[in-house]
């Protein structure tokens, strides 16, 4: 007696695994975009960061200059020289970097208002700016 093989039910299921990678392709499409998108938002945030600790340390610069010097009113031509820098990002300035001083009196205490303006480069159209006061006994 010959021996015949024996078939297997075929299934109702065929082509479905087709679908199923399909969907995982798209899944992971998904979830790669996400992550890109994620990445260019901690580039931004990052440079952000940076721009804002570098206004920072410009205004500290300056209000080093006013407490070694013990006056708030100091020579033109430091402050001249302080507002170069700033302008400049080659040298450790900011994009588009404005320094102002304004002194004056409060309550009758002489005071020194340090502002360090920028435009940063991700976003166009936001002027990002840094301000302290200095009061110098």
């Amino acid at each position: 007696m010959p021996v015949t093989p024996r078939r297997l039910p075929r299934s109702d299921s065929s082509g479905f695994t087709l679908i199923e990678v399909l969907v995982s392709i798209l899944v992971f499409s998904l979830g790669i975009l996400g992550a890109v998108g994620m990445q260019a938002k901690v580039l931004q945030t990052s440079t952000q960061n940076g721009d804002r600790g570098r206004a920072s340390m410009l205004a500290n610069e300056i209000a080093a200059e006013m407490w070694a010097s013990q006056t708030i009113l100091l020579p033109t031509a430091n402050i001249t020289a302080w507002q170069a820098l700033v302008s400049t990002p080659s040298k450790g300035g900011l994009p588009n970097g404005v320094g102002t001083v304004t002194t004056g009196t409060v309550n009758g205490v002489a005071t020194a208002t340090i502002s360090v303006t920028w435009l940063a480069t991700s976003a166009a159209s936001a002027r990002n700016q840094f301000t302290t006061t200095v009061v110098v006994p």
